[in-house]
C-alpha cells in the first residue's frame, strides 16, 4: 500500500480529501481567470450560465455559481449518498470562492491566442474536477447529474458531462454567437479527456490471464512477491480437449513488468494477455472517487 494510500484510509482520510478538493477548486478557479474568461469564451453547465449572464451584466460568476447550484443540491440529496453531497458542497463552495478570488488573472491576459487558452484551459479545468471526483466529490452544477446519471447506468463521467454541456452550449451559442461556442467546445472536449484521464490514469489495474504448465509454481511467486490474490479459473483446450487451470490475476501498471518477469523465468513458453479495466473494486483495492 502507497504512503497516499495509507493516508486515506488513515484518521486523517477526510482532512486530505478537503485539501485535495480545495486544491481542485483552486486549479479550476485559475483555469477560468487565466485562459476561458479573457478571450469570453463560455463553459458548459452552471458555470456556463454564470459567465454569459457576467459578461452580460457583470454580476459576478461565483455568487451566481453558488446560487444556480442550491436546487441541483437538493436533487442531488435525494439520489446520492450523504458523503457525497457534503463534499461536493465543499467543491462548489471553494470552485464559487476562487472563481472571484483569481479574478485578477483576467486582467492580466496571459495568452493571447484564443486557440491556446481553449486547450490549456481545458487541461486545467479537467485536472481540477479529476482530481475533486477521485476525492468522492464534485463541484456541482452538471457534475452532479452526471453522478446520478453514472449510478444508474454506468457511464464515464466525462462523457455524460460533454453530452450535457453540448446541449448547454448549443443553446448558448444562439444568445452569445457561435465563435466562442465553437472554441469552448474544444475546451469542453479536453476537459473532459483529461477528467477521465485523471480518474484512471493515476490509479491504472490490469487485468492478467496465464495460460502455463507450471501454474502452481506462477501463483506460488506471484503471491509472494507481488502480494496480489490470484484466481484458478477452469480451462479446456479447445484442440486438445485437455483440462487446464487458468491463472486470472488483477495488477497496478507498476507490478505488470515484474508480472511479466516471474512469468518468464519459471515458464517462457507460458500464454500472457493482459488488458486495461475500467474499474476494480473489492479486497486490495482502494475505494476513491464516485
Amino acid at each position: 500500500m502507497s504512503f497516499i494510500e495509507k493516508l486515506y484510509n488513515s484518521k486523517f482520510k477526510y482532512p486530505v480529501m478537503i485539501f485535495v478538493i480545495l486544491l481542485g477548486g483552486i486549479i479550476s478557479g485559475i483555469s477560468f481567470n487565466a485562459f476561458i474568461m479573457p478571450h469570453k469564451l463560455l463553459s458548459g453547465g452552471i458555470s456556463g450560465i454564470a459567465l454569459i449572464t457576467n459578461y452580460l451584466t457583470g454580476i459576478s460568476p461565483g455568487i451566481l455559481i453558488f446560487a444556480l447550484n442550491v436546487p441541483i443540491f437538493i436533487l442531488g440529496y435525494r439520489f446520492i449518498d450523504k458523503e457525497f453531497i457534503i463534499l461536493s458542497l465543499i467543491g462548489m463552495t471553494s470552485f464559487s470562492f476562487f472563481i472571484d478570488y483569481f479574478s485578477f488573472l483576467r486582467e492580466l491576459y496571459l495568452v493571447d491566442d484564443i486557440m491556446l487558452s481553449s486547450i490549456y484551459g481545458g487541461i486545467l479545468n479537467g485536472i481540477g474536477m479529476g482530481i475533486v471526483f477521485r476525492n468522492r466529490a464534485s463541484q456541482g452544477g452538471v457534475d452532479i447529474i452526471a453522478v446520478i446519471i453514472k449510478k444508474y447506468m454506468s457511464f464515464n463521467l466525462g462523457s455524460i458531462s460533454l453530452i450535457i454541456n453540448l446541449i448547454i452550449i448549443t443553446t448558448a451559442s444562439f444568445i452569445y454567437g457561435l465563435k466562442p461556442a465553437l472554441y469552448t467546445l474544444i475546451a469542453i472536449y479536453v476537459a473532459s479527456q483529461v477528467l477521465d484521464k485523471v480518474l484512471q490514469g493515476f490509479d491504472i489495474r490490469k487485468q492478467v490471464i496465464i495460460i502455463s504448465e507450471k501454474e502452481n509454481e506462477v501463483v506460488k511467486e506471484i503471491i509472494k512477491r507481488l502480494h496480489r490474490g490470484v484466481t484458478y479459473l477452469e480451462g479446456e483446450g479447445a484442440f486438445t480437449g485437455s483440462k487446464k487451470k487458468v491463472v486470472y490475476c488483477i495488477v497496478t501498471l507498476n507490478q505488470l513488468a515484474k508480472l511479466k518477469q516471474i512469468v518468464r523465468e519459471i515458464d517462457p513458453n507460458a500464454f500472457m494477455a493482459v488488458s486495461d479495466t475500467a474499474e476494480v473494486l473489492g479486497r486490495g483495492f482502494s475505494k476513491r472517487g464516485v
